[in-house]
């Protein structure tokens, strides 16, 4: 049961204050990017490095890396004590750690440093779940949930990314544009507990992968940080198959879509919400959460969709969340109430 939640969010960066202070010149001559920019749906975002007041699109991928380390343990701690404190457990009633994050790496990592500061116990099992990118949260709460099925022991998953370490230096290509105007910094994290009798029971899970789009999204480590890569085809290859990832996922379920009573989609970008809203044949306003942390918060990359489902806390019913990464990848999980 997923019993606990928590998030920690750096300083608010407000989108057009961004475009003016610091993109407009970064992109000067790229004839499309403002109209990329005011299109993202982004209205606020969060950033551990401002880029109207450094630049960091000339740094070195080892002064990033060291730059995560130094950012990331507080917001990871921060998001890890919300998420114990709301599921009223004490650090060291957990059995299993993981960690999830595509845009920070060291060893030792979160996992070991967040599980010694917070006081976790010396037996603690860990896991890292690195560089899957934008969907990586399903994945971890999977695995975060058989742990606890097997063995009856609580565990908590952190989702941690912060991409405003990784911007690029002035390129022409509209793919970085559209990453640069999308991407934001968030840590939440979750607790799963076995038998809680309260909160939401992980009760199913599916993964689809076409590999034969895999050039579609790529996040690649360079030596200016990790560069993303984003085809303007990835909403098309979504709708070819958000549709029976969800079918497969409510079948399993004896459900119907018209059972789901909020939907956790991660908000990629706009269009990405369009398909999802089309294809499954959707009201506007059932993806409304996703639209509002897409404005109010950016892409957090494997964050957003835990930030999602927090927006959905009160929702009386069946919950599915969705997210969507390189692979090109699709994730599903149907979250039942207790």
């Amino acid at each position: 049961m997923l019993t606990g939640a928590g998030q920690a969010l750096p300083a608010t960066l407000d989108q057009d204050a961004a475009w003016d202070g610091f993109f407009a010149r970064h992109y000067e001559g790229v004839r499309a990017a403002r109209r990329i920019w005011s299109s993202a749906g982004v209205r606020t975002r969060h950033a551990v490095a401002n880029p109207i007041d450094e630049d960091l699109s000339a740094w070195g991928t080892g002064a990033r890396m060291a730059r995560y380390v130094q950012e990331a343990l507080p917001l990871g701690k921060q998001a890890v004590a919300g998420a114990l404190d709301a599921a009223g457990l004490a650090p060291g009633d957990v059995g299993l750690f993981a960690v999830a994050t595509c845009t920070g790496y060291a060893t030792p990592g979160l996992d070991i440093r967040l599980a010694s500061d917070l006081g976790m116990p010396a037996g603690l099992q860990r896991l890292l779940v690195g560089h899957m990118g934008c969907y990586a949260a399903i994945p971890g709460l999977a695995a975060v949930g058989d742990f606890v099925t097997a063995r009856s022991r609580p565990a908590v998953l952190l989702c941690c990314e912060l991409t405003s370490l990784h911007v690029q230096p002035a390129q022409r290509d509209l793919d970085q544009v559209v990453a640069h105007a999308l991407f934001s910094d968030a840590a939440a994290a979750v607790v799963v507990e076995p038998g809680a009798g309260r909160g939401r029971r992980l009760a199913g899970v599916v993964a689809r992968t076409d590999p034969s789009t895999a050039d579609h999204m790529t996040w690649d480590v360079t030596d200016l940080g990790f560069r993303m890569g984003l085809s303007p085809r990835v909403p098309e290859v979504l709708s070819r198959h958000v549709g029976d990832v969800v079918a497969e996922l409510l079948d399993g379920a004896g459900l119907r879509a018209e059972d789901v009573a909020g939907w956790a989609v991660h908000p990629g970008g706009p269009r990405i919400l369009d398909v999802v809203r089309d294809e499954l044949g959707l009201a506007e306003e059932q993806i409304g959460a996703s639209r509002r942390v897409l404005a109010e918060h950016g892409n957090c990359s494997s964050a957003t969709v835990l930030l999602v489902l927090q927006e959905l806390a009160d929702v009386d019913g069946p919950v599915v969340a969705m997210a969507f990464g390189p692979g090109l990848t699709l994730y599903a999980a149907l979250l039942m109430p207790a």
